[in-house]
């Protein structure tokens, strides 16, 4: 009697292991539509507004259950010193690994790029959702990256610490 419960428990566990591992890294990622000339956009220093990038091989992945889940890639005939010289640098953030499925985003590859200094960070957009901002790397060999990323505000929100004034307040409260 105590094999048969023995073997229950361990294909029980087997079983919500399996399908732990499939509703992390499968189920709830959607591609994302590619829309056009404003897929990819960032920053700009003069006017302080996201502008549109020119890009081409757009693919991306999103998920309703989290701010940041989001992943994509892309070419541009930018380079880094037309980058750099036109939009806003975002220094000194990681790239989020992508699901292993999701081939065209290798984040250790990007992390080392970023390291070396042969690939940049650069704004996208400020609070796409409540806290997270939209970074876009890219690398100079004219790949390109983007992930969301908590900004302070959301750091803040997500950790259970009071916001504060500068802030802007969360939807849905008064």
């Amino acid at each position: 009697m105590g094999k048969l419960i023995a073997v229950v428990i361990l294909i029980t566990t087997v079983i919500a292991g399996g399908a732990l591992y499939y509703l992390q890294v499968y189920a709830y990622y959607d591609k994302v539509p590619v829309t056009g000339a404003n897929d990819v956009q960032m920053v700009s220093q003069e006017t302080g507004a996201s502008q549109p990038v020119p890009h081409s091989a757009f693919q991306a992945i999103d998920s309703q259950s989290s701010p940041i889940r989001y992943r994509a890639c892309f070419t541009t005939p930018l380079s880094l010193d037309e980058a750099r010289a036109g939009y806003v640098v975002a220094p000194d953030i990681e790239p989020r690994i992508a699901p292993g499925w999701f081939d065209c985003f290798d984040a250790a590859a990007l992390g080392e790029a970023l390291e070396a200094g042969t690939a940049v960070t650069f704004l996208g957009a400020k609070n796409v959702a409540y806290g997270v901002d939209r970074i876009v790397a890219i690398t100079d060999d004219g790949r390109g990256f983007v992930w969301h990323e908590l900004n302070d505000c959301g750091e803040k929100a997500y950790d259970g610490t009071v916001v504060g004034e500068v802030c802007p307040p969360r939807p849905g409260t008064n």
